[in-house]
Protein backbone atom coordinates (compact mmCIF):
# COMPACT_ATOMS: atom_id res chain seq x y z
CA UNK A 1 0.00 0.00 0.00
CA UNK A 2 2.66 2.51 1.00
CA UNK A 3 4.60 1.59 -2.14
CA UNK A 4 1.68 2.79 -4.25
CA UNK A 5 1.36 5.97 -2.21
CA UNK A 6 5.08 6.70 -2.60
CA UNK A 7 4.82 6.09 -6.33
CA UNK A 8 1.90 8.51 -6.56
CA UNK A 9 3.67 11.23 -4.58
CA UNK A 10 7.02 10.90 -6.34
CA UNK A 11 5.37 10.73 -9.75
CA UNK A 12 3.06 13.68 -9.16
CA UNK A 13 5.39 16.39 -10.48
CA UNK A 14 6.11 14.45 -13.68
CA UNK A 15 2.53 13.80 -14.83
CA UNK A 16 2.40 16.96 -16.91
CA UNK A 17 6.15 17.42 -17.08
CA UNK A 18 7.29 14.04 -18.34
CA UNK A 19 10.87 12.94 -17.84
CA UNK A 20 11.55 10.34 -20.54
CA UNK A 21 15.05 9.01 -20.11
CA UNK A 22 17.10 5.92 -20.86
CA UNK A 23 18.71 6.46 -17.44
CA UNK A 24 15.83 6.14 -14.95
CA UNK A 25 18.23 6.22 -12.00
CA UNK A 26 18.83 9.93 -12.70
CA UNK A 27 15.19 10.85 -11.97
CA UNK A 28 14.78 12.78 -8.72
CA UNK A 29 12.21 11.20 -6.43
CA UNK A 30 12.40 13.49 -3.40
CA UNK A 31 11.29 16.97 -4.34
CA UNK A 32 9.50 19.46 -2.10
CA UNK A 33 6.97 20.15 -4.88
CA UNK A 34 5.69 16.57 -4.83
CA UNK A 35 2.17 15.97 -3.52
CA UNK A 36 -0.34 13.15 -3.08
CA UNK A 37 -3.14 12.92 -5.64
CA UNK A 38 -6.46 11.16 -6.01
CA UNK A 39 -4.43 7.94 -6.42
CA UNK A 40 -3.41 8.07 -2.76
CA UNK A 41 -6.89 9.02 -1.53
CA UNK A 42 -8.52 6.11 -3.31
CA UNK A 43 -5.80 3.63 -2.36
CA UNK A 44 -6.54 4.50 1.27
CA UNK A 45 -10.25 4.00 0.56
CA UNK A 46 -9.72 0.54 -0.91
CA UNK A 47 -7.46 -0.43 2.01
CA UNK A 48 -10.15 0.59 4.48
CA UNK A 49 -12.70 -1.60 2.73
CA UNK A 50 -10.38 -4.55 2.10
CA UNK A 51 -9.38 -4.76 5.75
CA UNK A 52 -12.82 -3.76 6.97
CA UNK A 53 -16.35 -4.60 5.86
CA UNK A 54 -15.57 -5.13 2.18
CA UNK A 55 -17.87 -2.31 1.07
CA UNK A 56 -15.63 -0.73 -1.57
CA UNK A 57 -18.30 1.56 -2.96
CA UNK A 58 -19.07 3.13 0.39
CA UNK A 59 -15.39 3.58 1.28
CA UNK A 60 -14.54 5.13 -2.07
CA UNK A 61 -17.53 7.46 -1.85
CA UNK A 62 -16.60 8.49 1.68
CA UNK A 63 -12.98 9.30 0.89
CA UNK A 64 -13.73 11.02 -2.41
CA UNK A 65 -16.27 13.26 -0.70
CA UNK A 66 -13.78 14.00 2.07
CA UNK A 67 -11.22 15.03 -0.59
CA UNK A 68 -13.42 16.50 -3.35
CA UNK A 69 -10.78 18.82 -4.83
CA UNK A 70 -8.34 16.14 -6.01
CA UNK A 71 -7.68 15.60 -9.71
CA UNK A 72 -10.39 13.02 -10.34
CA UNK A 73 -11.54 12.21 -13.83
CA UNK A 74 -14.75 13.81 -15.05
CA UNK A 75 -16.81 10.60 -14.94
CA UNK A 76 -15.58 9.64 -11.49
CA UNK A 77 -16.38 13.11 -10.19
CA UNK A 78 -19.92 12.84 -11.54
CA UNK A 79 -20.17 9.41 -9.92
CA UNK A 80 -19.27 10.43 -6.37
CA UNK A 81 -21.18 13.70 -6.55
CA UNK A 82 -24.36 12.09 -7.87
CA UNK A 83 -27.38 11.14 -5.79
CA UNK A 84 -27.43 7.54 -7.00
CA UNK A 85 -23.95 6.42 -7.97
CA UNK A 86 -23.91 3.75 -10.65
CA UNK A 87 -20.90 2.16 -12.35
CA UNK A 88 -20.13 3.92 -15.61
CA UNK A 89 -18.44 1.21 -17.70
CA UNK A 90 -15.00 2.73 -17.35
CA UNK A 91 -11.78 1.04 -18.45
CA UNK A 92 -9.67 3.85 -17.02
CA UNK A 93 -6.53 3.12 -15.02
CA UNK A 94 -8.15 4.30 -11.77
CA UNK A 95 -9.25 0.76 -10.96
CA UNK A 96 -5.63 -0.43 -11.06
CA UNK A 97 -3.93 2.46 -9.28
CA UNK A 98 -6.09 2.02 -6.15
CA UNK A 99 -6.14 -1.79 -5.88
CA UNK A 100 -2.76 -2.68 -4.31
CA UNK A 101 -4.16 -3.23 -0.75
CA UNK A 102 -6.31 -6.06 -2.12
CA UNK A 103 -3.15 -7.93 -3.05
CA UNK A 104 -2.19 -8.00 0.65
CA UNK A 105 -5.56 -8.53 2.29
CA UNK A 106 -6.50 -12.06 1.27
CA UNK A 107 -4.99 -15.50 1.67
CA UNK A 108 -5.62 -17.02 -1.75
CA UNK A 109 -5.13 -15.83 -5.29
CA UNK A 110 -8.70 -16.78 -6.14
CA UNK A 111 -10.11 -14.58 -3.37
CA UNK A 112 -7.75 -11.77 -4.38
CA UNK A 113 -9.13 -11.83 -7.92
CA UNK A 114 -12.73 -11.79 -6.68
CA UNK A 115 -12.07 -8.86 -4.36
CA UNK A 116 -10.12 -6.95 -7.00
CA UNK A 117 -13.13 -7.20 -9.28
CA UNK A 118 -15.38 -5.93 -6.49
CA UNK A 119 -13.07 -2.98 -5.82
CA UNK A 120 -13.21 -2.04 -9.49
CA UNK A 121 -16.80 -2.80 -10.46
CA UNK A 122 -18.49 -0.10 -8.38
CA UNK A 123 -17.09 2.36 -10.94
CA UNK A 124 -14.98 0.53 -13.54
CA UNK A 125 -17.28 -2.30 -14.61
CA UNK A 126 -15.90 -2.49 -18.15
CA UNK A 127 -14.03 -5.80 -18.71
CA UNK A 128 -10.75 -3.93 -19.25
CA UNK A 129 -11.23 -1.95 -16.05
CA UNK A 130 -11.77 -5.14 -14.09
CA UNK A 131 -8.87 -6.90 -15.82
CA UNK A 132 -6.48 -4.07 -14.97
CA UNK A 133 -7.40 -4.22 -11.29
CA UNK A 134 -7.16 -8.01 -11.18
CA UNK A 135 -3.80 -8.12 -12.96
CA UNK A 136 -2.33 -5.55 -10.57
CA UNK A 137 -3.70 -7.20 -7.43
CA UNK A 138 -2.54 -10.61 -8.64
CA UNK A 139 0.97 -9.29 -9.24
CA UNK A 140 1.05 -7.90 -5.69
CA UNK A 141 -0.26 -11.17 -4.25
CA UNK A 142 2.28 -13.27 -6.15
CA UNK A 143 5.13 -10.92 -5.25
CA UNK A 144 4.34 -10.99 -1.53
CA UNK A 145 4.16 -14.77 -1.62
CA UNK A 146 7.64 -15.19 -3.07
CA UNK A 147 7.02 -15.59 -6.80
CA UNK A 148 9.89 -14.65 -9.07
CA UNK A 149 9.61 -11.94 -11.69
CA UNK A 150 9.51 -14.64 -14.37
CA UNK A 151 6.61 -16.36 -12.61
CA UNK A 152 4.69 -13.09 -12.19
CA UNK A 153 5.25 -12.22 -15.85
CA UNK A 154 4.13 -15.65 -17.05
CA UNK A 155 0.98 -15.61 -14.91
CA UNK A 156 -0.13 -12.14 -15.97
CA UNK A 157 0.52 -12.85 -19.64
CA UNK A 158 -1.39 -16.13 -19.53
CA UNK A 159 -4.36 -15.01 -17.46
CA UNK A 160 -4.82 -11.46 -18.74
CA UNK A 161 -3.24 -11.44 -22.18
CA UNK A 162 -0.97 -8.45 -21.58
CA UNK A 163 2.20 -8.28 -23.65
CA UNK A 164 4.98 -8.05 -21.08
CA UNK A 165 7.73 -9.05 -23.48
CA UNK A 166 8.48 -5.50 -24.52
CA UNK A 167 11.33 -3.43 -23.10
CA UNK A 168 11.08 0.08 -21.69
CA UNK A 169 13.53 1.18 -24.35
CA UNK A 170 10.95 0.20 -26.98
CA UNK A 171 8.05 1.81 -25.13
CA UNK A 172 9.52 5.24 -24.31
CA UNK A 173 9.87 6.70 -27.82
CA UNK A 174 6.24 6.07 -28.74
CA UNK A 175 4.45 6.17 -25.40
CA UNK A 176 1.95 8.98 -24.89
CA UNK A 177 -0.36 10.07 -22.09
CA UNK A 178 -2.69 7.13 -21.58
CA UNK A 179 -5.51 6.80 -19.08
CA UNK A 180 -6.80 3.33 -19.93
CA UNK A 181 -5.97 0.17 -18.02
CA UNK A 182 -4.85 -1.58 -21.17
CA UNK A 183 -2.47 1.26 -21.97
CA UNK A 184 -1.11 1.66 -18.43
CA UNK A 185 -1.05 -1.60 -16.48
CA UNK A 186 1.23 -3.59 -18.82
CA UNK A 187 3.72 -0.73 -18.95
CA UNK A 188 3.69 -0.36 -15.16
CA UNK A 189 4.32 -4.08 -14.71
CA UNK A 190 7.16 -3.97 -17.26
CA UNK A 191 8.72 -1.12 -15.27
CA UNK A 192 8.65 -3.36 -12.21
CA UNK A 193 10.11 -6.30 -14.14
CA UNK A 194 13.07 -4.21 -15.33
CA UNK A 195 13.77 -2.68 -11.92
CA UNK A 196 16.70 -3.42 -9.60
CA UNK A 197 15.13 -2.27 -6.34
CA UNK A 198 12.15 -0.30 -5.04
CA UNK A 199 13.47 3.18 -5.87
CA UNK A 200 14.57 2.07 -9.32
CA UNK A 201 11.10 0.61 -9.96
CA UNK A 202 9.50 4.01 -9.32
CA UNK A 203 12.11 5.69 -11.52
CA UNK A 204 11.52 3.18 -14.32
CA UNK A 205 7.78 3.85 -14.24
CA UNK A 206 8.29 7.60 -14.39
CA UNK A 207 10.88 7.28 -17.14
CA UNK A 208 8.42 6.22 -19.84
CA UNK A 209 6.36 9.41 -19.60
CA UNK A 210 2.58 9.48 -19.72
CA UNK A 211 0.41 9.40 -16.59
CA UNK A 212 3.46 9.30 -14.33
CA UNK A 213 1.84 9.30 -10.90
CA UNK A 214 -0.53 6.47 -11.77
CA UNK A 215 2.13 4.41 -13.53
CA UNK A 216 4.39 4.81 -10.50
CA UNK A 217 1.56 3.98 -8.08
CA UNK A 218 0.84 0.69 -9.86
CA UNK A 219 4.53 -0.17 -10.12
CA UNK A 220 5.20 0.88 -6.53
CA UNK A 221 2.48 -1.34 -5.14
CA UNK A 222 4.01 -4.40 -6.80
CA UNK A 223 7.60 -3.39 -6.02
CA UNK A 224 6.89 -2.98 -2.30
CA UNK A 225 5.59 -6.54 -2.14
CA UNK A 226 8.50 -7.95 -4.15
CA UNK A 227 11.48 -6.17 -2.60
CA UNK A 228 10.66 -6.78 1.05
CA UNK A 229 13.34 -8.58 3.05
CA UNK A 230 12.42 -11.53 5.26
CA UNK A 231 14.61 -12.65 8.13
CA UNK A 232 13.73 -14.86 11.07
CA UNK A 233 9.99 -14.57 10.45
CA UNK A 234 10.16 -10.79 10.39
CA UNK A 235 9.58 -8.72 7.32
CA UNK A 236 11.35 -5.48 6.55
CA UNK A 237 10.26 -3.22 3.74
CA UNK A 238 12.62 -2.72 0.85
CA UNK A 239 11.56 0.91 0.70
CA UNK A 240 14.44 3.24 1.65
CA UNK A 241 13.93 5.14 4.89
CA UNK A 242 14.30 8.49 3.16
CA UNK A 243 11.37 7.70 0.85
CA UNK A 244 9.26 6.51 3.76
CA UNK A 245 9.91 9.70 5.70
CA UNK A 246 9.34 11.85 2.63
CA UNK A 247 5.98 10.27 1.86
CA UNK A 248 4.90 10.46 5.48
CA UNK A 249 5.55 14.19 5.45
CA UNK A 250 3.14 14.59 2.53
CA UNK A 251 0.06 12.71 3.71
CA UNK A 252 -2.68 13.92 6.00
CA UNK A 253 -3.40 12.86 9.56
CA UNK A 254 -6.70 11.13 8.82
CA UNK A 255 -5.02 8.73 6.41
CA UNK A 256 -2.84 7.40 9.23
CA UNK A 257 -5.59 5.43 10.91
CA UNK A 258 -6.11 3.34 7.78
CA UNK A 259 -2.40 3.01 7.07
CA UNK A 260 -1.67 1.88 10.64
CA UNK A 261 -4.42 -0.75 10.52
CA UNK A 262 -3.13 -2.00 7.19
CA UNK A 263 0.38 -2.61 8.50
CA UNK A 264 -0.82 -4.05 11.80
CA UNK A 265 -3.39 -6.46 10.41
CA UNK A 266 -2.34 -10.10 10.68
CA UNK A 267 -3.48 -10.84 7.16
CA UNK A 268 -0.91 -8.41 5.79
CA UNK A 269 1.94 -10.47 7.31
CA UNK A 270 3.73 -7.20 7.99
CA UNK A 271 3.91 -6.96 11.76
CA UNK A 272 7.46 -5.92 11.22
CA UNK A 273 10.38 -3.59 11.51
CA UNK A 274 8.69 -1.60 8.75
CA UNK A 275 5.55 -1.14 10.84
CA UNK A 276 7.53 -0.22 13.93
CA UNK A 277 9.24 2.53 11.99
CA UNK A 278 5.95 3.87 10.70
CA UNK A 279 4.41 3.77 14.17
CA UNK A 280 7.23 5.77 15.73
CA UNK A 281 7.25 8.41 13.01
CA UNK A 282 3.47 8.69 12.94
CA UNK A 283 3.43 9.90 16.55
CA UNK A 284 4.21 13.33 15.15
CA UNK A 285 0.81 13.48 13.52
Amino acid sequence: MFGAIIGDICGSIYEFNNRKTERPETIELINSDCFYTDDTVLTVAVAEAAFGDGDYENAILKWAKAYPKESYGHSFRQWFQGERPEPYNSYGNGSAMRVSPVGWAFESLEETLVEAEKSAACTHNHPEGIKGAQATAAAVFLARNGSTKEEIKAYVEKEFGYDLGRRLAEIRPVYQFEESCQGTVPEAIIAFLESRDFSHAIQCAISIGGDSDTLAAITGGIAEAFYRVEKQYRIKSGIPDELLSFAESKINTDMWGVIKKFYRDERSEKISEFWKGLEVRSEEY
